[in-house]
């Protein structure tokens, strides 16, 4: 088999796939792990740089960026002691709805 006929078997098992999107749980067990992941190389990009990148945080993210608690703390995955990632992980419609929380958004999708 050549690589053109891999690609293509693939890509076709990708459109099957397509057709049922992922459980939200699944998302967020995916998403943390890979934050976990990214964690262990080093600091996550601080609280005040994502958000001058334009993305959103949660409020709690917002709120922990908002203290006077230097770059260490705001460069840690605050997401491993939300009530939101322990709900996202575990329930399919888990009850999560403020802007800017990726759990909220596999939930919400």
């Amino acid at each position: 088999m050549d690589t053109e006929q891999l690609l293509e078997q693939l890509a076709a098992i990708d459109e099957d796939a397509a057709a049922e999107p992922a459980p939200a749980c699944l998302k967020s067990k995916i998403y943390s792990a890979l934050v976990e992941r990214m964690s262990e190389t080093g600091p996550l990009l601080s609280l005040a740089a994502t958000k001058g990148t334009g993305a959103k945080l949660c409020i709690f993210e917002d709120a922990v960026a908002a203290l006077p608690v230097g770059e260490r703390i705001g460069s840690k995955n605050l997401c491993r002691v939300c009530h939101a990632r322990a709900l996202g992980e575990r329930l399919e419609w888990a009850p999560i709805f403020w802007p800017g929380c990726p759990y909220s958004q596999f939930h919400n999708d």
